[in-house]
């Protein structure tokens, strides 16, 4: 099994990386949090491991991960069932817009856009990753 995935990301690039990377991971809506005092916003994710070499042992794995962004200015939910928290999302994408935010694309037209001071985002893998009998599979 491969180290545990470290990403940073600082410009649309390396954004555009780090959301390959956590192309349908699934998240309670409990484990989004905002931070309002340290301008953090973090998820805890249920990640597939995209990059995991397909010939070790089994074929798919997943692993939890941390997903924080610093300098957030505000957070906007759409058709997030905050009321729900136990609801898991599935996170396709994130990008960085025109005016500066970042948004947070999930399954069933859900989103979250972060505003944001400047981009810094930091993706980590924690625990021990775990075999997945499945792959992901959308249009």
């Amino acid at each position: 099994m491969e180290d545990k995935l470290q990403l940073s990301a600082l410009d649309a690039d390396d954004l555009g990386v780090v959301s390959a990377a956590v192309q349908d991971s699934l998240v309670a809506v409990r484990d989004c949090a905002w931070f309002a005092d340290e301008k953090r916003f973090v998820l805890l994710l249920n990640r597939f491991k995209w990059e995991a070499d397909p010939g070790v042992e089994t074929r798919y794995w997943r692993t939890h991960s941390a997903l924080v962004f610093n300098e957030v200015k505000a957070v906007h939910h759409h058709k997030i069932p905050l009321d729900q928290p136990d609801r898991v999302l599935d996170l396709l994408s994130m990008g960085l817009e025109k005016d500066g935010s970042v948004t947070l694309h999930f399954a069933a037209d859900r989103s979250i856009r972060l505003e944001i001071g400047r981009l810094a985002c930091h993706l980590g893998d924690v625990g021990e990753p775990w075999p997945s009998p499945w792959k992901p599979a959308h249009p």
